[in-house]
């Protein structure tokens, strides 16, 4: 798994989105592009994948922008990264090794599909209020209860 610039820069122009957004005054493209210091052809890019996942609403004309489709505590770290494109896989046997003659032997595919599992697990549970709020204590606490559920062997 590796986290692309288009995933970090998806996070990152998602909390200033939520920062710069007030009662949900829409922010333009421009602003947050100046905020992250990100090109804003590069934040165009991103923010029309985020708005066709439904993630962001759009507004256009004079005063317009963007604006979170939804509540920061129902959106997570995992949404904005599927969203902007990111592949949450540590493994790439499905997609890229077509008919691997060792796919039905291979014991260490299950470990990397374990893995994957436990990571997108954590995502999942991460919200951007939490990442917003830099609420570390229940970011932690979710890191550390995946831990414990992997290490009781509680993995499906």
């Amino acid at each position: 798994m590796r986290i692309t610039r288009r995933g970090r820069y998806a996070l990152r122009a998602s909390v200033a989105l939520a920062r710069l957004q007030s009662q949900g005054t829409p922010v333009s493209i421009n602003q947050l592009a100046e905020a992250e210091t990100i090109s804003s052809v590069f934040l165009e890019q991103i923010f029309f994948r985020l708005r066709k996942a439904g993630i962001v609403n759009s507004v256009r004309g004079p005063g317009g922008g963007f604006s979170f489709a939804k509540p920061l505590e129902q959106l997570t770290v995992r949404e904005i990264l599927l969203a902007a494109g990111e592949e949450l896989e540590l493994t790439a046997c499905d997609k890229r090794i077509i008919n691997c003659k060792r796919m039905v032997t291979c014991t260490s595919h299950s470990v990397w599909e374990e893995v994957t599992a436990i990571i997108n697990r954590y995502l999942e549970k991460v919200t951007l209020a939490m990442v917003l709020r830099r609420e570390t204590t229940d970011i932690e606490q979710s890191g550390r209860a995946l831990t414990e559920t992997m290490l009781s062997g509680e993995i499906a």
